[in-house]
């Protein structure tokens, strides 16, 4: 039996992307170590940290161990990092993963990692990080006290408005 040339242009093809995808995740894994051995990911059934203290819980996308022993939580996002940075909630996502990090390990990370397509960003975990995060827990955990401004054009595209307490009037 005769291999044509188009076969062999196939196979060869073939054999070349399987190459470069092996060569990318080789790479990824490279790039990876410098933050330390994997621990866990967060597919199947990975471990929830949780603290009793904060009442929160949480599965970080990737739990590394550093060099130094403390865990690094890395946030995976499908989508190319915004041109003025992280975006504040994501940010705070990672804020929580390393507060949970600090809860159930007794070490506090020093930073942790929003990985997203196209770059990754370190996210420092500090003392003013702590005080951010737990001003926001506190903030959402705070009974509503009412100050809504009520607005004809935000009450009127609002998909609460029919429920809520203070929405605008029509005059």
């Amino acid at each position: 039996m005769a291999v044509t040339p188009l076969l062999a242009l196939a196979v060869l093809g073939v054999g070349l992307v399987v190459l470069a995808a092996g060569a990318g995740l080789l790479a990824h894994r490279r790039r990876d170590r410098r933050f330390g051995s994997l621990v866990s990911i967060d597919a199947g059934r990975p471990e929830t940290l949780r603290s009793e203290r904060y009442r929160i819980s949480g599965r970080p996308d990737i739990l590394r161990r550093a060099p130094d022993g403390t865990l690094v939580p890395i946030e995976l996002k499908h989508r190319a990092a915004p041109a003025r940075g992280a975006f504040p909630s994501h940010v705070v996502q990672v804020w929580a993963y390393c507060l949970l990090v600090e809860e159930t390990t007794g070490r506090s990370p020093l930073f942790g990692v929003l990985r997203y397509t196209d770059r990754e960003v370190r996210v420092a975990w500090n003392a003013t990080a702590r005080s951010e995060l737990l001003a926001i827990d506190r903030a959402v955990r705070a009974r509503y006290d009412g100050r809504a401004t009520p607005s004809p054009g935000r009450c009127g595209r609002c998909s609460w408005a029919d429920v809520c307490d203070v929405q605008a009037r029509p005059s």
